[in-house]
């Protein structure tokens, strides 16, 4: 029994890890493409437009200026060339100062990584001028001279940009991806509040408010991913057209934040409320409603954002605006038949939150508020 159950657990994780690796071999198939058309066609110049012979340092630099990873932009492919590049550089120098052997090439290391830390502060540069530069000390000298692996590493690293700068992923699709989980987890975060106050609940309450705060993580990720795909859209020709919507998802993701700050604020107040009983039965069956809806906005809005077209966009968000509309006009405690100063200060939180949701799918801070009830 003991062994069946083990042979079949071990069967089990391997078909996963197969499946895991089966999807990572596919969706890393345009960039395995790229990367070795890169480092042959870097070998190949190097070695029959230029003579040189057995031009290694052509192919790993075209290689590496590529590599795996989301963080695969041209700034990244910058770093890495000039890492490269310079690498090389400096063991070529080197080499001709003092030759080659064990003491120069720990000299070489030494000086590249002290250099490297001294340039710039990212791991991959230091990494690749000091894994460049000892590699020319260790290596044997080609017929073409020393300074030669240098201009290798120099064609490599251009036809490696040449291609990242020629054939980017859409940048929209990680900020598209991120603000999207984002809006998600408010819209979670919103049906427990509904389920909060609909069942008098305030340990349900706190759990939202737990969830909330665990959306940190996401709203820290969203700048630097909308400044990476800035960044590509602005050097990449083929993803200059995508500018316009990265500014949309700019002011989308900076409302969105503060929309999920207002509710763990949001989340935080409905435990005193729900604890000292401050709304009536009409009241809780009113505010649970609300925010129950209030959630259903935001999850279109969420769907919203992951449209590409501009049509599938406008159709989404133009239901969104309206769902978040109808429920911006309810947000009076009158309506809402609610009293006392717990109550009324619960749902004049939400009126902010509100806002910024309608500022988030493009509406003016004044249309916005026109759609709020006065009180």
């Amino acid at each position: 029994m003991g062994i069946a159950s083990s042979a079949s657990g071990a069967w089990a994780f391997i078909k996963r890890r197969n499946r895991a690796g089966a999807h990572r071999a596919r969706t890393s198939l345009p960039k395995i493409i790229q990367m070795t058309v890169s480092a042959i066609l870097a070998y190949w110049i190097a070695e029959h437009l230029l003579g040189h012979d057995a031009p290694i340092f052509a192919a790993t630099s075209g290689l590496l200026v590529l590599g795996f990873g989301t963080q695969t932009t041209v700034r990244r492919g910058l770093e890495v060339s000039i890492g490269c590049t310079l690498g090389v550089a400096i063991g070529d120098l080197l080499l001709t100062l003092f030759g080659s052997g064990l003491w120069q090439a720990a000299l070489v290391l030494f000086v590249s990584l002290l250099l490297a830390r001294f340039l710039d502060s990212g791991p991959i540069f230091t990494t690749q001028l000091g894994l460049q530069s000892v590699l020319v000390v260790l290596l044997p000298l080609g017929a073409a001279g020393p300074f030669s692996r240098s201009l290798d590493a120099l064609i490599g690293s251009l036809c490696g940009l040449l291609i990242l700068m020629s054939f980017p992923r859409d940048p929209r699709r990680t900020p598209m991806a991120e603000l999207g989980k984002l809006l998600a987890e408010l819209s979670g975060v919103l049906q427990e509040c509904g389920r909060a106050v609909g069942s008098s609940d305030s340990t349900l309450a706190f759990h939202a408010l737990i969830r909330a705060r665990g959306t940190q993580k996401l709203m820290d990720s969203l700048p630097a991913a909308l400044n990476i795909a800035r960044e590509v859209a602005t050097l990449a020709p083929a993803h200059r057209r995508h500018r316009t919507d990265l500014d949309r998802l700019k002011v989308a993701a900076d409302k969105t934040d503060l929309a999920v700050r207002n509710s763990r604020v949001l989340a935080r107040r409905l435990t005193t409320v729900i604890t000292h009983g401050a709304l009536t039965d009409r009241g809780v069956e009113a505010v649970s409603s609300l925010l129950m809806e209030l959630a259903e906005a935001v999850d279109a809005f969420g769907y919203a954002v992951l449209e590409t077209s501009e049509s599938g966009y406008q159709r989404a968000v133009g239901r969104a605006k309206r769902e978040l509309s109808e429920c911006a006009a309810r947000l009076d405690p009158k309506t809402l038949q609610v009293s006392g100063l717990q109550g009324e200060g619960m749902v004049l939180l939400l009126r902010p939150l509100v806002v910024d949701l309608l500022e988030a799918t493009g509406a003016r801070h004044d249309d916005a508020v026109a759609t709020l009830p006065r009180l």
